[in-house]
């Protein structure tokens, strides 16, 4: 089997000699390593399997951790509350317009809870279930999006999902009452962010596995009018989020390597990996390092010195890219391999400064006053 696939892969490049590479792009630029995130101020205390943030019109922080949404409000949200209690573990968030809260829901689906705890489920399209909900938004008129990660796996298995290299993501769009749910798109490589344009007049989507965020018109997005925006990103983009000035905030939960790269070309071995070594231990991207005497060496990221260099190939990387109307990456704030906040899965701007998810520090940040 591994001659065959070794036979196969010289040949598409033979033969396909002009295709794209897709090599891992080098970050400079507006890209360039920095420690501006560990430079941000964690809100209150930690925060277990916190994923996504969404500001209300009360001027209140809604936060998905784990089986409940907490309720953070008050000068720099040192208020903390309950807000509600689910069965299943909570994850994108966004307000529509009538004011209910949207919760994305890991082996549910999508819940719209009004401020009286009213509650309305979408649980199946098409008669398929939505395991796999990642991220939603609401246009002005009421219309819901939502991206649906994987027909196979939970959000929190992920990772199953990148070594398996599974594209079953769907792009789903539904009423305001939850009804005449329909997909939009099918086989996305996990469609993890939502986010409308500034003018709201298109919708752009982010894809981790093939590392790339497209958009299109709000009217032409069941159609196939959809546009790369961004082809081909060094790392693995979450969620996306409106910028008050234009253009997005985009999360990045890791960073791509060679070694992962080369992992997922050879199929014997990572068949094997999977088969034989606990997840934890995979030659994967992580939402944060471990120090386990098992975790996978990567070269460089081996401590010298009781060190780990900030500048080694990472096994878990915290960065938030701020976007131009265009996609153009304008700035950045990043938490490098020796930094305290990795793995972020979401960043929001709010009234009192950009909110700043560390999913895998277990940590909620805000950013400084001059990060806008």
């Amino acid at each position: 089997m591994a001659l065959f696939t070794e036979i196969s892969r010289n040949l598409r490049q033979i033969v396909f000699r002009n295709a794209e590479q897709h090599a891992i792009p080098s970050m400079d630029g507006a890209l360039s390593p920095n420690d501006r995130l560990d430079a941000c101020r964690p809100i209150g205390e930690p925060i277990p399997d916190v994923d996504d943030v969404a500001e209300g019109s009360d001027g209140a922080l809604y936060v998905s951790a784990g089986n409940r949404v907490l309720r953070l409000a008050g000068e720099g949200y040192g208020e903390r509350r309950v807000f509600t209690t689910l069965d299943g573990k909570a994850g994108g968030l966004a307000f529509h317009p009538d004011g209910r809260l949207l919760i994305c829901v890991g082996g549910r689906g999508l819940l719209a809870r009004d401020a009286a705890g009213h509650e309305r489920w979408l649980n199946t399209v098409e008669d398929r279930p939505l395991l796999c909900p990642t991220s939603v938004v609401a246009t002005k008129d009421g219309t819901i999006f939502l991206s649906n990660g994987s027909e196979r796996h939970a959000p929190e298995d992920w990772c199953h999902d990148l070594m398996e290299k599974n594209h079953s993501g769907r792009l789903i769009a539904c009423g305001p009452g939850l009804d005449g749910a329909r997909v939009l798109r099918r086989d996305l490589h996990y469609p993890n962010g939502l986010a409308l344009s500034s003018d709201g007049r298109s919708l752009w989507l982010s894809e981790s596995w093939n590392h790339r965020i497209s958009r299109a018109a709000i009217a032409g997005a069941g159609t196939g009018a959809w546009e790369t925006a961004i082809r081909n990103l060094p790392g693995y983009p979450a969620r996306l989020a409106t910028a008050a000035t234009g253009g997005f905030w985009l999360s990045l939960f890791a960073l791509r390597t060679h070694l992962v790269e080369f992992v997922l070309r050879e199929d014997d071995y990572r068949r094997d990996m999977m088969r034989t070594i606990a997840p934890a231990f995979w030659i994967r991207p992580a939402l944060a390092a471990t120090n386990h005497c098992l975790e996978p060496m990567q070269a460089g990221g081996v401590k010298a010195l009781g060190i780990h260099k900030p500048w080694a190939p990472p096994r878990a990387y915290g960065l938030v890219v701020r976007l131009d109307a265009a996609g153009d990456a304008i700035e950045s704030l990043h938490s490098r391999v020796g930094g305290h906040f990795h793995g972020v899965t979401a960043a929001r701007e709010t009234a009192q400064g950009l909110v700043v998810v560390a999913k895998g520090s277990a940590r909620l940040l805000l950013a400084p006053g001059d990060v806008r």
